[in-house]
This record gives structure tokens, C-alpha cells and sequence, in this order.
């Protein structure tokens, strides 16, 4: 879009190799923004971003009680998880508590997406199956909250279902946004997935971070989910990954969430304000390194993995630098790390 702006940029031989382009808005509790850059108000899918609102009735409605989910299941339905033995474990167990396998899973199969768990199950001539799927958790936290209020979870993916209607009501409830037929389209995982600014994205994390703007059952439940993240951040994505490894270092004081396609977001609990980022081309990486900025500058956090991500080194095969991926100084302020070695 014309008013986007500057997210991150790459490096080779002391020459700018590539610039990412998107959108970047922190808003307050109340709806106040507190900084934006780019386009903000233009809907975007949020993608995977919004899980952690899912879950949100499987707690208020009494699921997680009446199953005794333990707070690794209640992080892993708020999760894009790897694929890695402990996340199928924890599904496994999620839907083993309501009498059912992988079969009722609606989400497809696809193979792990870490690679040594994707190559051990290899070995053994299995084949995946849809607990590998990184949306297992959360579909598994759906089949709970429907057995556990006496609806058929069959078809759970369909937008007519319960399910997803209670879904669509909650979004709406949490962003502040309308999520109806005319906003929605379908997620990699088959559920509904609708168009919202960013804005509305981000005041979303901001309530979900404070409880704020939301009703007393739903604001309990994200304190309790809340906890459940902090704590088990490694079921949130897995080996290597930025949720993993950012709130490994600076959990409860900030909660990251990625999305396919670009999109970021954060709760900044202690500061009580939201962060939502996308990245236009659809880019992971410059999503990272523009939500690693602002938990800096914002959130007033600093970790080596916010200093990795903020500005990571490029190398080659042969282990050589070749340059590095840096956020915008406009993101970053003067939170940006020195150029590494």
C-alpha cells in the first residue's frame, strides 16, 4: 500500500539487499494509539494471532475445569506449535480427556514443521497425522469446549457450527471489530478467519493483556491463560522459534503471538498496551524484527533473543557473515542494537 513504511531491511556487502514494507500500530486498553506507522486501519486476516482469544470460552464455559486441562494444554490451544513430540503428547491427552483421538480433529495433516521431529518420525515409518498439524492444540480446545456444553463437535469448522459461532461472537467481543459473512474468509486450518484493521487487532492484545474492556468471565479466563502461556511459552511454537524464545526470556511482562502472512502481535501486560504488525509481503522474518523493536521501546524489555531478533546476523553455509536483518530505526528508536561483528 502507498503509506506503508519501512518494517526491517537486509544487508549484504554493506548494501541494502532487501526492504520490508507493512504496517505497525500500539494501542492502549481504551482504544488509544499510542503509536502507528503505515497503514493501520485497512483490514487484514490475523491469521494464527487471534488463538489465544479462541480460547478464551474454553475456559470461561467451564471446559478446561470439567477436563482438568492443565495449563500445557491451555498454552497449547493458544499455540502454532512445531509439530515436536511434547506438543502431540499434550494434544493427544487434550482430546483423550473427552473420550476421542486424532480422528476428531478437523485441521488436516501436514508433517511436523521442525525439522529433527519431522525426520525422527521419518525413521520410524509412521506417518503424520493431524496432531502434527500446528493448529492441533487450538482444535483440540474447540472438540473440549463442544463436548463440555453438549454440542456435536462434528463439523466444528464449518462457520454455522456452534463453535465457530461462539468464536465469531468472542473475536468481536475482545477486538471491538464485527466479524460477519461479509469480513470472513477461511484459515489454513479450515476454520473461519475474518478482516479486521490492525488497530482493532492490536487493542484486542491490549485488553486480552489487562482484561480490561472485557466481561468478568472473559477477562478471568486470560488471566488464567495468561499464566498458562508464560509459563509453557515452549508450547506456544517450539525449538527455535520467537515465541518460544522471546517469552522464555521476558514472560509475563510480554506475550507474542505470530501469524501466517506477516502478521505479529504482542500483549504488554505491565504497560497494559497492544502491539499488531503486518508485514505486507507477507514476511515472517520482518515481522519478528518489528515486534523485537517495539517490546523493546515500548514494553522498556531487553533480552539477548529482543537483541537477536532486533538485529540478527546473516551468514552463509560456510558460516561467513554476510550481512545482517535489521528492524526500521523509525520502529526501533533508540532501542536499536550496534551493528554485531
Amino acid at each position: 500500500m502507498a503509506d506503508d513504511v519501512l518494517l526491517a531491511e537486509t544487508t549484504r556487502g554493506g548494501r541494502v539487499e532487501s526492504r520490508h514494507y507493512g504496517a505497525a500500530v500500539v494501542v492502549d486498553a481504551q482504544g488509544g494509539v499510542v503509536f502507528a506507522a503505515g497503514d493501520v486501519t485497512s483490514p487484514v486476516f490475523p491469521r494464527s494471532t487471534v488463538k489465544a482469544f479462541m480460547a478464551l470460552p474454553l475456559v470461561a464455559q467451564g471446559a478446561a475445569d470439567k477436563y482438568a486441562l492443565p495449563d500445557a494444554a491451555l498454552a497449547l490451544a493458544c499455540a502454532s506449535h512445531q509439530g515436536e513430540p511434547a506438543h502431540v503428547a499434550v494434544a493427544t491427552d487434550m482430546l483423550g480427556r473427552t473420550g476421542r483421538d486424532y480422528t476428531a480433529l478437523e485441521c488436516g495433516t501436514h508433517w511436523p514443521l521442525d525439522t529433527a521431529s519431522a525426520r525422527a518420525l521419518a525413521a520410524t515409518g509412521e506417518e503424520a497425522c493431524a496432531l502434527h498439524n500446528c493448529c492441533s492444540g487450538k482444535h483440540a480446545g474447540f472438540i473440549c469446549l463442544a463436548c463440555a456444553t453438549g454440542v456435536n463437535p462434528e463439523h466444528y469448522t464449518r462457520p454455522e457450527h456452534p463453535i465457530m459461532q461462539t468464536m465469531a461472537r468472542t473475536l468481536t467481543a475482545v477486538t471491538g471489530a464485527p466479524h460477519t459473512e461479509e469480513n470472513r474468509g477461511v484459515d489454513g486450518c479450515a476454520i473461519p478467519t475474518w478482516a479486521i484493521p490492525l488497530s482493532a487487532l492490536a487493542l484486542g492484545f491490549a485488553r486480552f493483556g489487562t482484561g480490561v474492556g472485557l466481561d468478568a468471565e472473559h477477562a478471568a479466563a486470560a488471566t488464567r491463560l495468561r499464566t498458562a502461556i508464560a509459563t509453557n511459552p515452549f508450547m506456544v511454537a517450539g525449538s527455535g522459534q520467537f515465541d518460544t524464545l522471546v517469552m522464555q526470556d521476558v514472560a509475563p511482562h510480554a506475550l507474542t503471538k505470530m501469524g501466517a502472512e506477516g502478521v505479529m502481535t504482542v500483549a504488554l501486560p505491565t504497560q497494559g498496551l497492544g502491539i499488531a504488525i503486518k508485514c505486507r509481503d507477507g514476511g515472517i522474518r520482518a515481522a519478528e524484527a518489528a515486534a523485537a523493536a517495539l517490546i523493546a521501546r515500548f514494553g522498556k524489555l531487553d533480552s539477548p533473543n529482543i537483541q537477536h531478533f532486533m538485529r540478527r546476523t546473516l551468514k552463509n553455509w560456510n558460516g561467513q557473515i554476510v550481512g545482517e536483518l535489521r528492524a526500521a530505526a523509525e520502529l526501533a528508536g533508540a532501542h536499536l542494537p550496534a551493528q554485531a561483528n
